[in-house]
């Protein structure tokens, strides 16, 4: 998949996925000359490592509150 195809599927710019090739954190890529290219299983598994049920921290309600 290239970057636009990446950009509609996940609902990301094409901006967010060039900062994120940049900065680091982004789903795995490979380059074939200019060309940045991604499979989708990686960034099927990309977006599934990012899945929360809540909005605020990592801990349980009880966690914070302890």
């Amino acid at each position: 998949m290239g970057v636009k195809e990446v950009a509609q599927y996940t609902g990301l710019s094409k901006s967010t996925l060039d900062k994120l090739r940049h900065f680091g954190g982004g789903p795995r890529y490979f380059k074939l000359g200019r060309t940045v290219k991604y499979e989708q299983t990686d960034i099927d598994e990309w977006v599934a490592l990012r899945a929360r049920t809540c909005t605020w921290g990592e801990g349980s309600l009880m966690e914070i509150h302890a």
